[in-house]
């Protein structure tokens, strides 16, 4: 049934249209979950992954000044 909706009640025009965006969002939801508990997909802690930033950047820092220096 494609009963058209109230723009007042929903922002969807009809309930076929809420219905696949109820589809399409508990699939997002639910696909996010499964990343979640996938061991390859970790997830790197903020503190973790700046102070690999910063590693790099003072390794690309100091290379960079041995090459001024030759």
């Amino acid at each position: 049934m494609n009963k058209a909706l109230s723009p007042i009640v929903s922002e969807f025009a009809t309930e076929d249209e809420a219905e696949s965006y109820d589809r399409w969002f508990r699939a997002k939801v639910e696909h996010s979950l499964q990343l979640a508990e996938d061991p390859y997909t970790r997830r790197i802690p903020h503190d973790e992954v700046m102070a690999r930033a910063r590693a790099r950047i003072e390794e690309k820092i100091r290379e960079n000044a041995s090459r001024n220096l030759a």
